[in-house]
């Protein structure tokens, strides 16, 4: 083993090596991506680091959980209409009603409207709003033993029963067309190129706080007992542990990761539709998880942004085959790379280790006794 090999993997397992990365991290995403890239690039990318965001929670609930959550679409919308709701309000001004009220003659605000003018109270519901139905919908499921394919049908139907929902209400969430159109965030316009620098730099932090917390998770006794539920659920209940409780949280801060990912994902991308929440797009969201390696940290993070960025690429290219070649990708991972493209580097190691081992061992002891 030569001694760049032997230094890197001192590294590794020192106690820098954690902090290290992260300021890697960040200065890729504070210093070299607003310096190289245009700001139509950049923005792009916030897009992407949005979509990571929701990859970090389903990489701690699938990954170490085992909970297969088709339904994120469903967390996700309800960040991303809360914040439009607010963004269309604080544009109308004092009193008024939004644009697309206006045009189809509503003459009067929804009760369930109101609320939104305030930021403070916006903000809150957004963290608050998707734990509740996630804690409500967890406890549920799991308390009543619900798992494995039986909960990934559930979570996919309610994605598709909230897509259906907003659809089914034109005059309150837009309908099929969504809301859009936003002019300003917070009392910043969103037509400054500085101010949409700016969210790219929140959004890079956000995503860097909620890897952080999930490390955090998976590294102390709580990612254990997940983990164990996830591969050893009855164990864990003869143990004295609750299960279902152990599910419900990881669950729950996967639904708050994805409504904040969504809040973030309006006003940078402009427009939020059931397009966004249904079927399909969960589904998007767990295949850049499965393709970067779910049971890791990084994986569901690089795999995310990979999919969303060769989905952006190659959809100008090929409008028409980019979903079908999603799916080929998915499918083939799952086949012959369960543990995505970051499980390479553990198959790697041993084949390493092989290779560099001493041909030649240490003689047998002679033989003490016997014929």
């Amino acid at each position: 083993m030569s001694a760049a090999v032997r230094t890197w993997a001192s590294f590794r397992t020192s106690r820098w090596f954690v902090p290290a990365m992260f300021a890697v991290a960040a200065l890729v995403l504070f210093v070299l991506a607003p310096a190289m890239l245009s700001g139509f690039r950049l923005n792009l990318l916030a897009k992407y680091l949005c979509l990571a965001m929701i990859a970090v929670g389903i990489g701690l609930a699938w990954g170490r959980g085992g909970m297969l959550v088709l339904g994120q679409g469903v967390f996700f919308g309800l960040g991303a209409y809360m914040m439009a709701m607010h963004l269309k309000l604080a544009d109308a001004g004092p009193g008024k009603i939004p644009d697309f009220m206006a045009l189809i003659s509503s003459r009067s605000l929804p009760w369930w409207w109101e609320p939104f003018r305030s930021p403070l109270f916006t903000v809150v519901a957004i963290l608050v709003i998707p734990a509740l139905v996630a804690l409500l919908l967890g406890l549920a499921t799991f308390r009543n033993r619900v798992k494995g394919a039986y909960f990934a049908i559930l979570s996919q139907a309610l994605a598709a029963a909230f897509a259906i929902l907003l659809i089914g209400n034109p005059t309150s969430t837009g309908g099929s067309t969504g809301l859009n159109g936003f002019k300003g965030f917070f009392g910043f316009s969103l037509y400054d190129p500085l101010n949409k620098q700016m969210l790219f730099f929140i959004a890079a932090a956000t995503l860097l706080v909620m890897v952080a917390i999930a490390r955090q998770l998976m590294v102390s006794r709580y990612g254990e007992l997940l983990v164990a539920c996830r591969d050893a659920e009855e164990r864990v209940r003869f143990l004295g542990y609750d299960p279902a409780l152990i599910k419900t949280f990881g669950y729950v801060v996967a639904a708050v990761m994805a409504g904040v990912a969504g809040a973030l994902f309006v006003p940078i991308v402009g427009i939020v539709s059931p397009n966004d929440v249904g079927i399909v797009p969960s589904i998007g969201m767990l295949i850049g998880v499965a393709i970067g390696g779910r049971t890791t940290l990084l994986g569901p993070v690089l795999g995310a942004i990979a999919v969303a960025w060769a989905g952006t690429t190659l959809s100008e290219a090929i409008p028409s085959g980019w979903i079908y070649l999603q799916g080929f990708l998915f499918m083939l991972v799952i086949a012959f790379l369960p543990g995505g493209l970051a499980s390479l580097l553990t198959q790697w190691r041993p084949a390493r280790k092989a290779r560099t081992a001493p041909t030649t061992g240490a003689p047998l002891p002679a033989p003490t006794g016997g014929e």
